[in-house]
């Protein structure tokens, strides 16, 4: 089977700022939102965690137009950044494979808690409460590996997670493809997919039914 050619140079390289032209103006209001304090308080904590995506450098005057990553330029030129690790498109209708990542997921939490940074630091990271940092360190437990995979660039709540893992494998999935084709991750959603599963596919089937309200 051939490969299908790369949209884009799969390793990131560090391009200058100043090199870098946006391609659209940032929404006015911008800086005030939850979105743009989140992604500052990350990259104060624990630096860039996504790289911006820009096409190639235009031979006259060397300057990169910027693909994906408006809102984390911004952000990064606000804290005096000098350059930043990008990946460049080679074909300008490619760049869309990361255009999802303008929020973090709620599994790339995750996987930023378990990269071993403490709590707190982690709770700035992510702009919450401390408090609610142990929550998403077990996020996956119990969740097979394809739920995971399809929920990968999704927000959801942690309570979700309580509920897909009283099921089995096979419906887990059957509940999270439900989900994301109805776009509804809501934990109302959830336990009135798990009320109707039959017992076979349920991991606790008795209990499983009877704690749902309590998920």
């Amino acid at each position: 089977m051939p490969h299908l050619p790369l949209g884009f140079v799969p390793e990131p390289l560090t391009i200058p700022l100043d090199q870098i032209l946006p391609t659209r103006k940032t929404p006015q209001g911008a800086i005030y939102t939850r979105k743009l304090k989140q992604i500052r308080s990350s990259i104060v904590a624990v630096g860039l965690i996504e790289p911006l995506t820009i096409g190639n450098a235009d031979k006259a005057t060397g300057q990169h137009f910027l693909l994906d990553g408006h809102i984390r330029l911004l952000v990064l030129r606000d804290l005096d950044y000098r350059d930043a690790p990008c990946f460049i498109a080679t074909d300008d209708e490619a760049y869309t494979y990361n255009n999802r990542i303008n929020r973090f997921s709620t599994i790339q939490e995750h996987h930023m808690i378990q990269r071993g940074v403490s709590r707190d630091r982690l709770a700035a990271a992510l702009n919450m409460d401390v408090s609610y940092v142990p929550k998403k360190i077990n996020l996956l437990d119990g969740l097979c590996k394809e739920a995971a995979e399809v929920l990968k660039d999704q927000q959801f709540s942690t309570r979700l997670s309580q509920i897909l893992r009283k099921m089995k494998p096979l419906r887990q999935m059957e509940c999270v493809e439900l989900m994301v084709s109805a776009n509804n991750l809501s934990v109302a959603y959830a336990q009135a997919l798990l009320m109707p599963t039959p017992v076979k596919l349920l991991v606790e089937s008795s209990k499983a039914k009877n704690e749902w309200r309590h998920a």
